[in-house]
């Protein structure tokens, strides 16, 4: 298998994990590929350094992520539309989409290599802006999101579903949501906990002036504009990480993307199982 890795360093006190990972991928993979972001954490040969983080179709079999979620929505942008699975190991914290456990690495590249696994499609949204201010990489895994800049004042978001009006939010933002982002930004915002594969996007308010304005939920073959009030300054678009100043008078389109992203799976209810740690559904004294 030809394999990509991808990962960062949040505390230097990962490195001894990172390292570990990475030896124990060398060992088991004759082609391994480094990002290079990866090699400016240091510790990877220079010759097997990528010159391009944009993947293409065929090129690796698979990326492995290491780190938190934060690093899988920086692998998803590097995998794009390539339909190259991403397997994510938990180096982080909370980790609902990097659901492989540091612990469990060595089972998980077994089972790799052996071809036991399964593949979650994910689906992405995309907006389109005037002035095309995300380039290429107009895509999230997680969420769409518009939120007052530096000012106190909350902002005014006309939100139009297939040009049909839908609602003025008086709040400090909007959130357009995938399933997979349901557990994000969109969750803290008081939004659902959608499964993925259901087909939804989640549109929620950021502390909304009007309490009975509550997140709803829509299909994804819907395309939803957003027109930020005239009067307001200019507010912040953030795809999951990436993030922009936009003037009052920018439209946002924004719909479900062309291509899905996939990730690594092991297990029958590996999202359910996560979804329940993480939480700590059932974790009462009464059980």
């Amino acid at each position: 298998m030809r394999i990509a890795v991808h990962g960062r360093l949040r505390f230097d006190t990962d490195r001894p994990k990172l390292e570990s990972v990475l030896s124990v991928l060398n060992q088991k993979f004759e082609s391994v590929s480094y990002t290079q972001s990866l090699a400016e954490v240091g510790g990877v040969q220079s010759e097997r350094i990528l010159g391009n983080d944009k993947f293409q179709k065929g090129q690796f079999d698979a990326l492995v992520c290491i780190g938190g979620d934060g690093t899988i929505l920086e692998s998803a942008r590097k995998v794009g539309g390539s339909e190259i699975p991403i397997l994510g190991v938990n180096a982080g914290r909370l980790g609902f989409l990097a659901s492989t456990p540091f612990e469990e690495l060595d089972q998980a590249i077994e089972k790799l290599v052996s071809g036991n696994f399964q593949i979650d499609r994910r689906t992405l949204v995309q907006a389109v802006t005037s002035g095309n201010l995300f380039g290429e990489d107009n895509f999230a895994l997680n969420e769409v999101s518009v939120h007052k800049n530096s000012t106190s004042s909350m902002i005014v978001v006309h939100a139009y579903l297939d040009d049909f009006f839908l609602n003025t939010y008086w709040a400090d933002g909007l959130i357009i949501s995938t399933p997979t982002g349901s557990t994000g930004y969109s969750l803290s915002a008081g939004g659902p906990i959608i499964s993925p594969g259901t087909s939804n996007f989640i549109i929620t308010p950021i502390a909304p002036h009007n309490l009975n304005v509550r997140p709803l939920v829509i299909s994804d073959n819907r395309v939803i504009t957003l027109r930020i009030g005239e009067a307001d300054p200019d507010f912040m678009m953030s795809l999951d990480s990436q993030s922009v100043i936009v003037g009052p008078e920018t439209d946002i389109r924004i719909s479900k993307a062309n291509f899905e992203v996939g990730l690594v799976r092991f297990g029958a209810n590996d999202y359910f199982d996560t979804l329940r740690g993480k939480l700590m559904w059932g974790h009462d004294r009464r059980n």
